[in-house]
């Protein structure tokens, strides 16, 4: 397949700290040893992505770099190594590998097992959004189930990832506490059936959360927010409970004080999706990507805002920053598998 690939691709750079990006004609990569070069059809716009960026959420890079961290195309080319071989003329969900340039362009070279084969019935347009939220949803799920949680709080629960959780909470009878900035945003869930919605620029908000949780005894606190914000989460948490922090919305450092931890043995952990799938195997990342593939449809479906190409990136950062409720922004970077006007 790779006397088909071209030797030039279009791609956004971001070429210096703090700079806009740029949009031009770049080299296609080639892959090494146990990678796969991949035809790109769709990418969105996460909030990880504009921590990539600004240089936050610990992102290594050297620059000038492709940024996006994952999407959807089809694999046309693949390194020594059987995974590659495999998947060679496949339709994937696919991520970036640290280091690398990313999904923002035509063609992205990323490790065989950065890649997640597409069932038939999976549109390029809902597998470019597998990865970082329906995937991360089911291995919430998963720890709750694992650590004997019955109950749990999540922040930042009107994003893409906030709705998901909230909708797998009410088909699986758990109860979610939902935290959001905005009054409209809890409306929100309202509409979508949340029965707990606390707004955190409440004067009470403190004591409502400390009572709730206790009352349903909310053992895990999904942690979105980081810097002051978690300390918040500490204080209110029945004993014995894990606060997962899984992104840094506020831009700090999550903040505590650790005598608020030891006396009612409570814990702070860190998740990133892609430090958990590299200490689980193959089958184990197969088995929450065919789960999360079964519900894409469903409870674990994308909302897509806008579906622009990938010159107007600019544009498209824009409106995510805008309004990031609305849904994805969507960058179609090959129109023939992926229409721009759905």
């Amino acid at each position: 397949m790779s006397a088909t690939i071209p030797d030039r691709m279009q791609a956004v750079q971001l070429e210096k700290e703090g700079g806009l990006l740029t949009v031009g004609q770049i080299p296609v990569p080639r892959p090494g040893p146990g990678e796969v070069l991949v035809r790109m059809a769709a990418s969105p716009i996460n909030p990880s992505d504009l921590g990539f960026l600004s240089g936050g959420f610990g992102y290594q890079r050297e620059l000038p770099i492709v940024p996006g961290i994952e999407g959807s195309g089809r694999v046309m080319d693949a390194g020594p190594g059987w995974l590659g071989k495999f998947l060679t003329g496949k339709r994937v969900a696919c991520t970036k590998s640290t280091n690398s340039g990313g999904t923002w362009a035509g063609y992205m070279v990323t490790k065989a097992s950065g890649c997640i084969p597409l069932q038939k019935n999976i549109p390029l347009e809902q597998g470019a959004m597998l990865v970082v939220n329906p995937m991360t949803a089911v291995v919430f799920f998963d720890i709750l189930k694992q650590g004997g949680h019955t109950a749990f709080v999540n922040t930042a629960a009107a994003s893409a990832l906030g709705r998901m959780l909230l909708r797998l909470s009410l088909k699986r009878g758990v109860p979610l506490i939902n935290i959001v900035r905005r009054t409209d945003q809890a409306e929100i869930l309202r509409v979508l059936g949340a029965e707990y919605i606390l707004v955190s620029t409440d004067a009470d908000f403190d004591q409502k959360l400390h009572d709730l949780a206790h009352r349903l005894n909310a053992t895990l606190l999904l942690d979105a927010i980081a810097g002051e914000f978690t300390q918040q989460l500490v204080n209110a948490a029945p004993k014995k409970s894990v606060i997962l922090v899984y992104s840094i919305l506020s831009g700090k450092p999550a903040q505590i004080m650790p005598n608020t931890l030891w006396h009612d043995d409570k814990r702070i952990e860190g998740f990133y999706l892609a430090t958990w799938a590299s200490n689980h195997n193959l089958l184990k990342i197969l088995s929450v990507a065919q789960t999360a593939q079964k519900m894409l449809g469903s409870d674990l479906q994308t909302d897509v805002h806008k579906r622009l190409p990938l010159s107007s990136i600019r544009e498209g950062l824009d409106l995510y920053q805008k309004n990031m409720t609305a849904g994805k922004i969507l960058l179609v970077i090959d129109s023939q598998e992926v229409s721009i006007s759905a």
